[in-house]
């Protein structure tokens, strides 16, 4: 764990992988996610909080998966992306799948006419 930080320091700022923890001081719900939200990353983020402050703050947060008050997220069902740089390919579930599927549209008139 890392406390003392800015927003501007590398650690804040990257996608670091590893037992890291930045931990940046906030002056509120909006300043919070202010500084969650102001990095090119958006791959993963956890909310600590009652239930309706949690889903305000989750329904801005720009990353791909958000663990709640330590809800697990990850499993093979469940689709796993991120958001900006952190990218925007999906692995694992249903909207896995899907990324190695053409789609195709064809509309027919229901009546038999054609126009």
């Amino acid at each position: 764990m890392i406390g003392g930080l800015t927003n501007e320091a590398r650690v804040a700022r990257e996608e670091i992988f590893g037992p890291v923890l930045a931990v940046l001081a906030h002056d509120g719900d909006a300043d919070a996610l202010r500084i969650a939200n102001d990095s090119p990353y958006g791959l993963s983020a956890t909310v600590f909080g009652t239930d309706d402050r949690a889903a305000r703050l989750v329904s801005r947060l720009r990353a791909g998966t958000i663990n709640v008050n330590g809800g697990m997220w990850y499993s093979a069902d469940v689709p796993f992306r991120g958001y900006k740089q952190s990218g925007v390919g999906r692995e694992m579930g249903l909207a896995g799948f899907e990324e190695y599927l053409e789609t195709k549209v064809i509309a027919a008139a229901v009546d038999g006419s054609q126009h």
